[in-house]
């Protein structure tokens, strides 16, 4: 593994070209999902160069690069190992930092490094918070996983890049539309980001208790709109473009409870119970870890959704996939062959003005059969409940 200013290592963190370039979205969506799984308000995908350091994937923390003299992540760069910080105020060196002391005020920090296959150590994949935090040695497990993930799609833009300056017109047409979708999501998400940022710092206020039912409103919504923008972008990229994958061995326990940690608060929120049925082993598949998170967050939200209060979304690890069930209100079934079409409602999310736009299981279905998998939706009828499974190929 080369050292934190090995010429080797810098050279290969700017082979990638995201310094002071567009976010990947796929870079975006792991951030994402690695701080709803640990339910952190912040979290990255970091390279660090020689004298800053990148997010090449961002969920809440300052856009743009930060300077390397109060980088945690250059910490882990500089050790090759991972760092955890439980409270930042209570460390000799970090409690003095500005990032620390200001905004974004981090409290905690966890971080892992990101190795290309190469070996060269890029950066890290980190979730932060501004509350202490602990972790256990799973979730930091959890954590290189998806490091490993963001190191193999880091390989997938390099390839892009690659092939683009030999002329592939389908790689150009592929890193244009990632273009223009990082740059819709930039101008869309991060402005609702914000807000919801400063939101939450409003519903920690104990002053302003009195306008909480006209705060927690907002900031639902905030999120919705939040959800609605990455449907479009996911739902609408066109059928002709390959769906980006990074297929390796992905353990489907940790695909299941990262869909159920993303979909928990909104659930204890609904007064609906998520329980995860695993086995008492690793259950192995070739597949994409953030996509098919992706697709079952998507299936468990839906669950939520369209559960009535008291009731339990179960979802249960298969040999060869996942099944999500729930006791809601069911799919009629002249609707059945209907609802894996792109902005498709039926009667009762209409009736009801169930949230969403009708891209949900048709971005599912697309990363399945990316997979050369499929998906399958049963349901006996209205107020029946409904199941759906995803099955992998063996």
């Amino acid at each position: 593994m080369s050292t934190p200013g090995d010429d080797a290592r810098l050279t290969a963190v700017h082979s990638y070209r995201l310094f002071d370039a567009p976010r990947p979205v796929v870079l975006d969506e792991l951030a994402r999902l690695a701080a709803a799984v640990f339910e952190t308000s912040m979290s990255a995908v970091t390279l660090v160069g020689e004298d800053r350091q990148w997010l090449a994937g961002n969920t809440g923390l300052p856009e743009g690069q930060e300077p390397l003299a109060t980088s945690f992540c250059r910490e882990v760069v500089s050790t090759g190992a991972p760092l955890v910080v439980p409270d930042t105020l209570e460390h000799p060196v970090f409690s003095t930092w500005s990032n620390v002391t200001g905004a974004p005020n981090i409290r905690f920090y966890a971080g892992v490094p990101l190795v290309d296959e190469d070996g060269h150590l890029l950066g890290t994949v980190c979730v932060v918070d501004d509350k202490p935090r602990t972790i256990d040695e799973r979730r930091l497990e959890l954590l290189t996983t998806m490091a490993g993930q963001a190191a193999g799609h880091l390989a997938a833009i390099r390839t892009r890049l690659l092939l683009t300056e030999v002329g592939d017109e389908l790689s150009r047409a592929v890193s244009r539309e990632e273009d223009f979708v990082a740059s819709v999501s930039h101008e869309l998400r991060t402005p609702v980001t914000t807000i919801q940022g400063y939101l939450e710092l409003l519903v920690d206020n104990e002053e302003l208790e009195p306008y909480r039912k006209m705060i927690d409103p907002i900031r639902r919504n905030g999120e919705r709109l939040v959800r609605m923008v990455d449907h479009l972008l996911a739902g609408t990229r066109p059928e002709a473009t390959p769906l980006p994958l990074l297929r390796g061995g992905t353990d489907l326990v940790a695909v299941a409870e990262a869909g159920a940690a993303a979909c928990r608060a909104e659930a204890t929120q609904r007064d609906v119970r998520i329980a995860v049925e695993t086995t008492d082993r690793r259950v192995r598949v070739s597949g994409d870890f953030t996509r098919l998170s992706q697709a079952t967050e998507q299936l468990i939200r839906n669950a939520v959704l369209f559960s009535p209060a008291g009731t339990t979304v179960t979802v249960r690890v298969l040999d060869t996939g996942l099944e999500v069930a729930d006791q809601g209100a069911g799919i009629p079934a002249d609707e059945l062959p209907h609802v894996a079409a792109r902005f498709y409602r039926g009667r009762h999310a209409q009736q009801q003005a169930v949230p969403g736009v009708g891209l949900g299981l048709s971005i599912v279905d697309r990363i399945m059969r990316a997979h050369d998998g499929s998906f399958a939706i049963t349901s006996p009828g209205a107020d029946r409940g409904t199941t759906v499974r995803m099955v992998l190929p063996a």
